[in-house]
């Protein structure tokens, strides 16, 4: 019976979406989970706000903007028994919620989630999201290719038990970015369970340029240099190929004042990352530029960041 499930609060922190919130909020209204008490936008602009409120939704006001602190004034109001994490760009599919609730009743783990699903529809959104969903851009992520459920060290969003939520203190607000992967590695060092499920995929409409991809991928590599940090067990082999390239293209650059051959080392990598960008027939040329980027981006942001500093905002 309907009434001895878990509640739900979805929580959404949400800044300048006010093109974006409704249709979010919306998604999660048509949701088959019978016990969703209450949606909260922890909005941090008087737009987005209108907009939520407008739609039904719980509005509390952000003045940080920053987004675990949106996430944290959310959770302070939620009264559910579990939380969902939601963005203020996603659109959660109907059978969401449910499918979350009944993992963490039958895995026993604190936080489950899924996979981000990256959708573009003009040629240069198609190449992106074609490129952050490859192994060669995203490695061994299962939330970005795919895989087996099970335990994994994150997950996209995130349903969390609420009980968890507070007993960690909610998330690290140093984390502008990042903040969900230090939360599910504190769950996991405390000997929780983050649990994946390939069935809960939400679309993500990515970047639509290389030069704002470059921006948000030098910051997440930013954000990784941050949480190794200060979590040094959280560092994964995939998170120092971007790094390491940077690093061996560098050299080869000096080498080549000696051996001018070394100088072949850029133009052999961009040809290895088009001949690995062929399955993608006509996204070829703008996959391999997109992974190009990807790459050199994150690692240039992993290098350069100030472990010590607070996260790019």
């Amino acid at each position: 019976m309907s009434e001895n499930l878990p509640t739900v609060s979805v929580i959404v922190p949400a800044r300048e979406a006010q093109a974006t919130v409704g249709k979010t909020i919306d998604s999660i209204l048509g949701q088959s989970y019978p016990r969703i008490v209450e949606i909260i936008v922890a909005a941090a602009d008087r737009p987005t706000a209108e907009t939520a409120s407008g739609h039904g939704a719980v509005v509390i006001h952000n003045p940080s903007g920053s987004t675990p602190a949106g996430l944290n004034l959310a959770i302070a109001a939620a009264s559910g028994d579990v939380v969902v994490r939601c963005d203020a760009h996603a659109e959660l599919p109907p059978e969401y919620v449910q499918r979350a609730v009944e993992l963490l009743l039958t895995t026993g783990a604190e936080a489950v989630g899924g996979m981000q699903v990256p959708v573009g529809f003009g040629y240069m959104e198609r190449s992106i999201a074609t490129a952050m969903s490859d192994p060669v851009g995203a490695g061994d992520a299962r939330y970005r290719i795919g895989g087996e459920p099970g335990p994994v060290e994150t997950v996209y969003l995130g349903v969390y038990r609420r009980d968890t939520l507070i007993d960690l203190g909610g998330f690290d607000e140093a984390f502008a970015r990042s903040q969900d992967y230090e939360l599910n590695h504190r769950i996991i060092d405390g000997g929780g369970v983050v649990w994946f499920d390939p069935r809960l995929r939400v679309a993500y409409t990515p970047r639509g340029s290389l030069k704002d991809l470059a921006l948000q991928y030098y910051r997440y590599g930013a954000a990784k240099r941050q949480l190794s940090g200060v979590h040094p067990g959280s560092l994964r082999w995939r998170q120092l190929a971007a790094p390491t390239l940077i690093l061996i293209l560098i050299a080869a650059v000096v080498a080549s004042i000696w051996v001018p051959w070394a100088a072949l080392a850029l133009p052999s990598y961009l040809a290895l990352l088009l001949m690995a960008s062929l399955r993608h027939g006509s996204l070829a040329p703008g996959v391999t530029a997109s992974l190009a980027v990807i790459h050199l981006s994150w690692g240039t942001g992993f290098l350069l960041a100030d472990r010590r500093a607070p996260d790019v905002r």
